[in-house]
């Protein structure tokens, strides 16, 4: 062979591999691209469920239904708005038609003291406070047709924060009443 034969042959050889490189990237940046995608959507998905203020979550055997007690009464008061109202109406109607399970309406407060206003209405604590909600919310489910042998509310006051009380954002997630669906009832 000669040697223009063999440099032929030899760029031939270097081109087609070049071209193959290329290819391999292009694959490559095009799967790159892909995932940057997929991990960016799923950041959104993810920032979207922590926004929200109301959420469902599994538990052993039951289904817990959390809302921010922000959404159900003004500051200072047990007695639930139209918003609150339309709200808890929505639960109650899913839940009535078919109800098999008891119930149990937790309350919960951030741990600011109870102001004098409450007090004048013979609310001294976070306590007492969070037991009216609770019983608040329970009356209305009721006056929306669940059965009221099947369901029960409980306050706990300032116990069993989610969020720490040390800031706003904490003290109004703190502020919550759970809908807490157990197992069938006997």
């Amino acid at each position: 062979m000669t040697t223009a034969v063999v440099r032929m042959i030899g760029v031939s050889v270097l081109s087609t591999l070049a071209l193959a490189g290329c290819t391999w990237q292009s694959d490559y940046d095009a799967l790159q691209a892909k995932y940057n995608q997929l991990e960016q959507q799923s950041a959104q998905q993810a920032s979207q469920i922590a926004a929200q203020q109301q959420q469902i979550g599994r538990l052993q055997g039951a289904i817990k239904y959390t809302v921010n007690s922000d959404l159900l009464f003004a500051s200072g008061s047990w007695e639930m708005s139209a918003a609150g109202q339309k709200l808890i109406a929505q639960f109650a109607a899913k839940l009535a038609p078919t109800q098999q399970n008891k119930i149990v309406v937790n309350g919960y407060t951030d741990n600011a003291p109870i102001g004098p206003s409450l007090i004048e209405k013979g609310i001294t604590t976070n306590q007492d406070l969070s037991q009216k909600r609770a019983e608040s919310v329970m009356q209305y489910i009721i006056s929306q047709g669940v059965k009221p042998e099947l369901i029960s509310a409980v306050g706990h006051g300032d116990q069993d924060p989610v969020a720490s009380n040390g800031t706003p954002g904490g003290r109004t997630a703190n502020r919550r009443v759970e809908l807490t669906l157990a197992g069938a009832a006997n």
